[in-house]
């Protein structure tokens, strides 16, 4: 496989973290592995992409369809990346629509906020 997540409970938000390829041949299992994880009980989400070694359009589609599932439940999430991902997301400029933390304690920390 091209992606591999993980997941966990930490400082009262569910994190998720990648690694590998987040792109049109691994949408569908990131999508599929953060919904299988998620509990019945909305609580705060933590993407972490800092080990994503590549993101293409369809990756930025399935980031953006995860981010409109959870303004509409009203969840608060927010996306930690690398240089790579940063860079392709401020060039299409979601940025603020996603979130974009530059590190994960940055992003725990707007979390317990």
């Amino acid at each position: 496989m091209s992606l591999r997540g993980g997941f966990e409970q930490q400082d009262g938000c569910l994190l998720f973290s990648f690694t590998g390829q987040l792109d049109a041949y691994s949408e569908k299992q990131f999508l599929a592995f953060i919904s299988e994880h998620l509990t019945s009980t909305p609580q705060p989400l933590v993407l972490d992409l800092s080990r994503i070694d590549f993101i293409d359009s369809s990756g930025l589609g399935s980031l953006v369809q995860f981010a409109k599932q959870c303004n509409q439940q009203r969840t608060q999430f927010l996306v930690v990346g690398n240089a790579r991902v940063v860079q392709t997301v401020k060039l299409v400029r979601l940025e603020e629509f996603l979130h974009l933390q530059p590190d994960l304690d940055t992003a725990l920390g707007a979390i317990a906020a």
